[in-house]
């Protein structure tokens, strides 16, 4: 438990940071399984639309610092590398 009155404000402030990162959090891995099953079923105009809405979702994560900026950079290149892939085929 929380002594002084500034542990116990940050503690508060804590919780709702956290409460809100989780949902952007879950946000952005619903986007991201969303674009990476269009892309494994090879609906190609679909998927490409998922996976710039999925990048954008990832961008504004990483600039809320809610993920690490890498973090968001692999995933984007995967995503990429897996929807350049299925669009080649």
């Amino acid at each position: 438990m929380p002594k002084t009155k500034t542990a116990e404000k940050s503690a508060r402030s804590s919780a709702r940071k956290a409460q809100r990162n989780k949902a952007v959090k879950s946000g952005v891995k619903s986007k991201v399984t969303r674009a990476e099953k269009l892309v494994a079923a090879k609906k190609g105009e679909e998927a490409t639309v998922a996976v710039t809405e999925a990048i954008s979702s990832l961008d504004k994560a990483a600039k809320r610092k809610v993920i690490h900026a890498n973090t968001a950079a692999r995933k984007k290149s995967r995503l990429m590398k897996k929807l350049n892939a299925s669009n080649k085929k």
